[in-house]
């Protein structure tokens, strides 16, 4: 599998309260741990077995060489990530009140610069990979290109339209699998999001648009599909005690790739992916609360001993 996409360090404090502007606070304890959608993803994807290259753009800094060794720890290939000469590593900064409540301000840095010379170098992996997925956390340039170099080598391309920015109806038309969640399906479709019914309404005016395969996330509710074979259905989450949704989506998006490619239907994917998203809200962090396969295979066999 090859994973397009951002890395970003997530700075993380918790603090009593938001500080009003130009207030001070006294926060803590610090967190400082790896992030980015594409990060995420490839890091929830390796857990579950995938074999993954990883393609970024890091700075020439500190944050840089940890993103390396941290994707090397996870046996993620980092043959393709390249040091930008001017940009540093991007870098997400969070603060978490008492109510969990968060802010967050992003700084894509380095892997916001990612070009489509960047993709095409690593054509040798698109070549070798048996799917390609990419989120919109970069340079809509690199995302084009990644979407257009599976298509003309012929690979299944998940595209994980997050943070959403607008992508050309002919590039999307290449995509093989679309995972919005409830926002972002609303602003590709101009329908608003917020049930089973209205995403099946998105769900077709998506396939109408000539994407083969749509998954609306729906949270802690699962995921809604439908690929033009029926009249879609909904795919129902886990029930877990959270501690911390942020990356829920990532875990989903980095699981579901992995189970396609490795020959399940679309409908067994997206209940393993849902899986995948649950255990990850149980751990604090993104990367780091990525769950493993074995954690998810044991997470399975429990849910299914409720059900019988």
């Amino acid at each position: 599998m090859v994973v397009v996409g951002s890395y970003v360090v997530d700075l993380m404090s918790r603090t009593p309260h938001m500080p009003k502007p130009g207030e001070t606070v006294l926060g803590g304890p610090f967190q400082m741990g790896p992030g980015g959608k594409g990060g995420n993803q490839a890091v929830a994807a390796s857990r579950q077995g995938a074999s993954v290259t990883m393609i970024t753009k890091v700075g020439q800094d500190l944050f840089g060489e940890e993103a390396i060794k941290n994707f090397e720890q996870e046996s993620i290939q980092t043959t393709y990530i390249t040091k930008d000469e001017h940009e540093a590593t991007g870098a997400a900064l969070i603060a978490v009140d008492q109510h969990s409540e968060n802010m967050i301000v992003v700084s894509l840095g380095a892997c916001g610069n990612l070009t489509s010379e960047d993709v095409q170098q690593a054509r040798e992996a698109f070549i070798n990979a048996d799917i390609i997925l990419v989120q919109l956390e970069t340079s809509i340039e690199a995302v084009e290109a990644t979407i257009n170099l599976a298509n003309e080598l012929g690979k299944p391309v998940v595209l994980n339209p997050a943070p959403f920015q607008d992508v050309r109806a002919e590039v999307l038309k290449k995509v093989t699998y679309i995972t919005p969640n409830e926002t972002e399906a609303s602003l590709l479709t101009g329908i608003t999001v917020h049930d089973e019914k209205t995403a099946k309404e998105a769900a077709i005016n998506l396939f109408n648009a000539g994407i083969p395969n749509v998954i609306i996330t729906l949270g802690k509710k699962g995921c809604y599909i439908y690929d033009g074979s029926d009249q879609g259905r909904l795919i129902e989450g886990f029930t877990v005690d959270a501690v911390d949704t942020t990356g829920a989506g990532d875990a989903f998006n980095g699981g579901f790739t992995t189970f396609i490619a490795s020959g399940l239907s679309i409908n067994e994917a997206a209940k393993r992916a849902n899986a995948v998203a649950a255990l990850s809200v149980t751990k604090v962090g993104t990367s780091p609360a990525m769950p493993t396969q074995k954690e998810v295979e044991h997470f399975l066999e429990r849910e299914q001993v409720k059900e019988s």
